[in-house]
């Protein structure tokens, strides 16, 4: 019951689509260190955002809620947490910053692991940094109230082993060097999951060790690109893939392919956004006009002046108001009315 097991990974193949995707990841790796260059204040505005999304979209994925400028508050301040929620959050914001700090030298150990879920539990009444002590399932829940168990993980009393021969396993298959990285973060990510060690945070847990196995692959668009906004934008093709992926595999049947196309993709989309964000600070300078035009093209659905003031932190509320009105006169962009629940859109020509 391990997609990294010697065996199993020598038995996978790959397309001709596949390999040309994985080459174009890395060459986007290749390509880090020129947008890295750019000016360090465009860079940690765009850091400030993947910080808030991420701790926003992670918890939203689990049902956890809260108004968009409470959180931003929470991650941009570090208050302290008050409600369930809050806690929830916050804790998610403290696992986040240490992986973005010192991700790269954290080994993927049972014990790291324990440690970082201490971490996302420590508002929290019940602590976290244990295993489960009872059996858990993977449940779907339909709007009429009906369930469905979308998977029965790895029994309690088996779990410590089980993290044990998932980290050692992927220890021995990054020694050996003989696969891609971005083919064994996503499969013991996989094997993470339906493993399911804890009793709770296993999702947002998985979205933590995605980003730190990431980093020490030097693939570092998580840091400015919210790869957790990402999954969440397309999340029942997130989900609808891991399942797939998870069919036989306690007997080790099962089909990595669908979960390995999906991770894929949500990779390169973060590549390709952080190289168009990139572009805009190069080809403008910095101007402050371009990137808040750049965040209303990015809009698909009607816009408030705060959904863009999220996106471009630093940018004063007048500045942005500014430029709406100046787009809205060029008929690129209109509003639904006045007021503070004026709706902008984009015009379709």
């Amino acid at each position: 019951m391990s997609s990294l097991k010697t065996e199993y990974l020598e038995n996978l193949t790959f397309t001709a689509e596949q390999i040309s995707t994985l080459r174009s990841l890395g060459e986007y790796r290749g390509k880090q260190a020129l947008f890295f260059k750019q000016s360090a204040e465009a860079l940690k505005s765009l850091q400030l955002v993947a910080k808030i999304e991420s701790s926003e979209s992670s918890n939203r994925l689990e049902g956890i809620e809260l108004p968009h400028k409470k959180i931003e508050e929470l991650v941009l301040k570090d208050t302290a947490p008050q409600s369930r929620s809050e806690q929830e959050i916050a804790g998610y914001r403290d696992a986040l910053n240490l992986i973005h700090e010192s991700g790269e030298h954290m080994p993927f150990t049972a014990n790291v692991i324990l440690q970082l879920h201490g971490i996302l539990c420590r508002y929290l009444a019940n602590p976290g940094g244990r295993f489960k002590l009872t059996d858990n399932e993977i449940i779907e829940n339909h709007p009429d109230g009906t369930k469905r168990v979308r998977f029965t993980p790895t029994k309690a009393h088996l779990t410590p082993n089980a993290m044990e021969q998932l980290t050692q396993n992927y220890s021995n298959a990054t020694q050996e060097n003989k696969h891609d990285a971005l083919i064994l973060v996503p499969l013991a990510i996989l094997d993470f999951l339906c493993v399911h060690p804890f009793s709770d945070g296993n999702g947002r847990m998985s979205r933590l060790l995605t980003l730190m196995l990431l980093y020490q692959s030097n693939y570092q668009v998580g840091r400015y690109i919210s790869l957790e906004r990402i999954f969440e934008d397309s999340k029942e093709s997130y989900y609808e893939t891991l399942e797939a992926s998870s069919h036989h595999w306690h007997a080790d049947k099962h089909d990595v392919r669908p979960w390995l196309n999906y991770f894929w993709g949500a990779l390169l989309r973060a590549y390709r956004e952080f190289e168009e964000r990139v572009g805009v600070i190069t080809t403008s300078r910095g101007s402050k006009t371009e990137l808040i035009r750049a965040a209303v093209n990015r809009k698909m659905a009607p816009f408030s002046i705060g959904d863009i003031e999220s996106d471009c932190p630093g940018i004063s509320r007048d500045m942005i108001r500014q430029v709406l009105r100046k787009m809205r006169d060029e008929g690129e962009i209109s509003v639904s009315s006045g007021g503070r629940g004026a709706l902008w859109q984009k015009t379709f020509k």
